[in-house]
């Protein structure tokens, strides 16, 4: 057993920048861009350089906004 535990994804609670840009079809280099800023309100930060997407807040986001 590798130690890695598979998810269902409707069940995490949080996704990688890549699986954040597959669920909403934006392209991963605006979803970087989107997670540098420090108000971004759906990323979680872990250490200095990882970001994590908070999956309820990023639906969220997704919701409220017309455009990015």
């Amino acid at each position: 057993m590798s130690g890695q535990y598979e998810i269902p994804f409707w069940e995490k609670a949080a996704m990688t920048i890549e699986e954040a840009a597959a669920f909403s079809t934006i392209g991963i280099g605006k979803m970087r861009e989107l997670t540098k800023d420090p108000r971004c309100s759906f990323v979680l930060r872990v250490g200095p350089g990882k970001r994590i997407i908070k999956r309820k807040e990023f639906i969220e986001f997704l919701s409220k906004n017309n455009e990015i």
